[in-house]
């Protein structure tokens, strides 16, 4: 076995082509499309490289690719968290430790000349992709969710790295008799009266200024959560332009106080991996038309991000803003993974188990002194 450092076209191909063989037998996977899954690497697709520092490290034994891993600095996140923390990420390696240790010794070494004081991981070049699953890996995982085999976290504990943040999700079900506890109801029906506060869709003709909005609710929002870490202008457009082509406006909606101010959103994306399955990444020839005549008609979705702005915390706004996107997106057959909470955030997880959504998941994202 050795290392290899990705650099040529030919190594960042095998580089990112090695899931699809690695996992093909898995039936829980979910092949990304290829065409996407290449843009993460194109610092011409993905602003976000224009503040990275990254090296691609395969691994190799008898000229196959046997295992990956990326090391990359986000200096943006560096300067904003005043710590020098390196990120690893797009793990992959076979149930053989000796190579997994050769995998994130290349990845910590890297990180360590480059003079960082720490790794953290999993991370990806797509914002807040984050974590290894260790608990849930059962359904597949939703649209821009990631996933693993089980043994990932003995390989990772064994080189030494610990966990940091684990990172919680929930589901409800239609088919399973999910409705919003009466409580809920009452308490919202208050809430809305009391300040005043009403729940709109998401006007698509509209659609900058919206997002215009959305960012500036979501930084104003989430800044203080663990991980967060400022968003360029250039990611947010592109961020924008991805998410408007599989966007229903039924999933997205904002709460506004009577004066027309805007004070919450909520974001529920649907989950396209259950149209993914069996391209094998591939749009052509016929996946195109797949997606295309799918989307509309999908009924499980991702709760993809839900904010109040500090303001108006502990007031219940998040409660009625789950309602008005619950009501929405209804259907007998809905299903919606709420992916995902920070395992301390308390205020949302209690939230969660006041609404009777079910745990799921769990991802661990890992972290080590260097």
């Amino acid at each position: 076995m050795k290392i290899k450092t990705v650099e040529s076209k030919a190594e960042l191909k095998r580089f990112i082509n090695f899931p699809y063989k690695f996992y093909k037998d898995d039936p829980n996977w979910v092949p990304l499309l290829r065409t996407e899954l290449n843009n993460q690497f194109n610092p011409k697709k993905n602003p976000l490289l224009d503040h990275c520092t990254y090296s691609l490290f395969l691994l190799i034994e008898e000229d196959q690719v046997i295992g990956r891993i990326a090391a990359f600095i986000d200096h943006l996140a560096v300067d904003f968290w005043n710590e020098k923390i390196g990120l690893f990420g797009y793990y992959e390696c076979v149930p053989d430790q000796g190579a997994s240790r050769m995998l994130l010794d290349a990845a910590a070494n890297w990180l360590q000349d480059q003079g960082m004081e720490s790794m953290r991981g999993p991370w990806s070049f797509v914002p807040e992709e984050w974590g290894l699953v260790v608990e849930g890996f059962t359904p597949p995982p939703v649209i821009m969710a990631p996933y693993n085999p089980p043994y990932y976290d003995q390989q990772l504990t064994e080189f030494g790295l610990a966990k940091v943040k684990d990172l919680l999700c929930y589901y409800i079900s239609g088919k399973e008799g999910y409705q919003i506890p009466d409580r809920i109801l009452t308490l919202t029906d208050r809430v809305a009266e009391r300040y005043g506060v009403s729940v709109r869709p998401v006007d698509m003709k509209r659609y900058d200024e919206e997002v215009a909005v959305f960012l500036e609710l979501s930084n104003s929002s989430i800044i203080d959560n663990w991980g967060y870490s400022p968003v360029t202008d250039a990611e947010a457009d592109t961020m924008a332009k991805d998410l408007k082509q599989v966007i229903q406006p039924k999933g997205v909606v904002f709460a506004e106080t009577a004066d027309g101010e805007p004070i919450g959103f909520a974001i529920a994306l649907p989950d396209i991996n259950t149209l993914l399955k069996g391209l094998n990444g591939r749009l052509f020839p016929f996946g195109w038309l797949k997606l295309l005549l799918g989307i509309p008609r999908l009924k499980s979705y991702r709760m993809f991000a839900l904010g109040v702005i500090p303001e108006y915390h502990g007031l219940g706004i998040d409660s009625l803003i789950y309602r008005a996107l619950y009501e929405s997106l209804f259907s007998p057959d809905i299903w919606m993974e709420i992916n995902y909470v920070l395992e301390d955030n308390y205020h949302m997880n209690n939230a969660i188990h006041k609404l009777l959504a079910k745990p799921l998941r769990r991802y661990r994202i890992y972290q080590r002194d260097l």
